[in-house]
């Protein structure tokens, strides 16, 4: 048990010594932390039960549990709040086993997040879906899910039909043929030509009613598997998936699953089919649609197209046939989508139409975990300098650089090579990156500040960095003169270390929480509330320098019990920690 979970079970048997359901023993963690460590609020609602006054029944609990030798000191506020405060030996004990929860006994998981599409370069707004996909992917992982993350490409539309009549008509068909994935220069090569063709091909088919209907025509070949479409095609994929891997790698976002449109695409006719014997599917002015309201809706909700009246299929068609497949192949208790909070309503409709459809039971979940815009100073979604959409590769190179000039200013990574140096500054401006994104509530939209968020202070990644170093030098020279850490049995925690012991318990609750809600954002706060409280422990306490032994052994592994709670953290939130700055 977690130390709020073991104080829980002792209210709870209080509450049921007087008949009260155990559950109103619920303890938390304080929101007065001057007042009290932790607090118990179920004497008010067990009062209404009771028919009696909450000081009274706060009272009662107060003097079952005064006793307990876990408990230092319980005391009754306001209209019956319980106070709660813990022995320093009761402290002690949980701050050196804390074990991580264990929600699930390997039930499997999909997160779908990412969503690049193929034969473009990735830009900025695919940095939040990324991040925050494989940030839950890694918690879920952590406390006992088989967590599979999808990075569900685009890779099968006319946008692909676009782009390879564009290279047969201007006999470029080679450039793509002949490219040598075992080389990367050529590689790149054939990326840069497809991001610089790209759009000037879907520019001019926009604008040409012939061109489009040659490219909704190879589109269509590309989708039977003619050749030399397809050969085409999967080149493109290869060459586009090297580029993804490159900037996913960079970021330290992982992906279990390289799964794209395609892969579903021969699942579609038969799911169709049924859908239409079934009478889920009707017709509704030349289309195939499959309607989602219900009679208790407030609003109107559309139908979702399965097949437009010419023939085509929409992503509603391709979502459903991955859920198909991804049920067929996985048989996952949950999937979760990690994308932009402005397709809820597109997520709505799937839902209901492979619930209807009896596609997904009862019984396994779907959830939209939407995800809000990254903004520039003018609030809207952020734009280069001259208006255009940044790539990606270009932004964490930016941070990069700008983490350089920080480590400068902080005369930080002086003695390194210059290798050393741009390593350290890379680590420092994704853990910039990616802290700044994920410490705001995941559906909330924020503004992109490069200046703030490479800073060494304040609550940024380098802040934490900076942290985590610190502590990792004080050990080293601790080793270096000699110095123990303290073992199990002598082990003790002193009433000005109690504040850091605190925060140190608490990691399993708020991973409980983060599952919960799928909110990594309360994850940045609790490592930025240990590192801001380490930081006045550092301040405020000697430890190299104190004269009792067992104090500073003690002291010492406290540092190294904070050193091991932020690096779970980090490895939970993809950032990589220096040994040294």
């Amino acid at each position: 048990m977690s130390i709020i979970e073991e104080l829980s079970d002792i209210f709870g048997e209080a509450f049921k010594s007087l008949d009260l359901p155990r559950e109103l023993g619920n303890v938390r963690t304080s929101d007065r932390p001057e007042m009290a460590e932790f607090q118990c609020n179920g004497a008010m609602p067990a009062a209404k039960q009771a028919g009696k006054n909450p000081r009274e029944i706060a009272q009662a609990i107060v003097e079952h549990v005064q006793d307990h030798p876990n408990l230092k000191d319980v005391s009754i506020a306001g209209p019956g709040f319980i106070n709660i405060f813990v022995t320093n030996e009761f402290l002690t004990k949980y701050v050196q086993d804390v074990q991580l929860p264990k929600l699930s006994e390997g039930e499997t998981v999909i997160l779908d997040y990412g969503g690049p599409n193929i034969a473009k370069p990735m830009h900025v707004g695919h940095l939040r879906t990324g991040i925050i996909g494989d940030t839950l992917r890694r918690i879920l992982d952590k406390v006992g899910f088989h967590a599979l993350g999808d990075v569900h490409m685009g890779d099968w539309g006319t946008h692909m039909g676009m782009l390879m009549m564009d290279y047969i008509r201007t006999s470029d068909e080679s450039i793509v043929m002949d490219c040598n994935l075992e080389d990367a220069d050529a590689v790149q090569t054939l990326f840069d030509d497809m991001a610089e063709r790209y759009p000037k091909a879907s520019g001019a088919a926009k604008e040409n009613p012939e061109l489009m209907q040659e490219a909704r025509a190879a589109t269509v070949k590309l989708q039977n598997k003619e050749e030399p479409f397809l050969s085409m095609w999967q080149k493109i994929r290869d060459v586009s998936i090297r580029a993804m891997e490159r900037n996913y790698g960079l970021l330290n976002v992982r992906f279990d699953l390289w799964k794209g449109e395609a892969d579903v695409h021969d699942l579609i006719a038969p799911m169709a089919e049924r859908l239409k014997q079934k009478g889920f599917a009707v017709q509704d002015d030349g289309a195939w649609v499959i309607p989602v309201e219900r009679n208790d809706d407030k609003k109107k909700y559309p139908p979702l197209i399965l097949y437009k009246s010419d023939g085509g299929v929409m992503y509603g068609t391709t979502d459903m046939a991955t859920i198909v497949e991804r049920i067929n192949l996985y048989d996952p208790s949950r999937i979760i989508y990690i994308v932009d909070q402005r397709q809820s309503l597109h997520f709505e409709q799937l839902f209901r139409a492979v619930r209807v459809s009896n596609i997904v039971r009862d019984d396994i979940e779907l959830t939209f975990a939407g995800v809000g815009t990254m903004n520039g100073t003018d609030g809207k979604p952020f734009k280069t300098r001259a208006g255009g959409v940044m790539r990606l590769s270009d932004m964490i190179e930016m941070a990069q650089s700008k983490a350089l000039e920080r480590l400068n200013e902080a005369h930080l990574a002086q003695d390194m090579s210059e290798e050393e140096r741009e390593k350290i500054a890379l680590q420092v401006g994704v853990a910039a990156l990616k802290f700044a994104d994920l410490q705001n509530q995941r559906h909330a939209d924020y503004i992109f500040d490069l200046d703030r968020m490479t800073n060494f202070e304040g609550k940024t990644g380098p802040y934490l960095l900076y942290q985590a170093v610190r502590i990792k030098s004080l050990l080293r020279k601790a080793a270096e003169q000699g110095l123990n850490i303290a073992d199990d049995a002598s082990f003790s925690i002193h009433e000005e270390e109690r504040a850091l012991a605190l925060l140190l318990t608490a990691l399993p609750d708020v991973l409980t929480l983060a599952v919960r809600n799928y909110t990594p954002h309360v994850l940045c706060d609790y490592v930025y509330n240990l590192a801001q409280t380490f930081s006045s422990f550092y301040g405020n306490c000697h430890i190299l320098s104190e004269e009792n032994e067992n104090v500073r052994s003690s002291r010492l592994k406290l540092c190294n019990l904070t050193l091991e709670r932020l690096e779970q953290v980090f490895e939970l939130l993809g950032i990589e920690c220096p040994e040294r700055m």
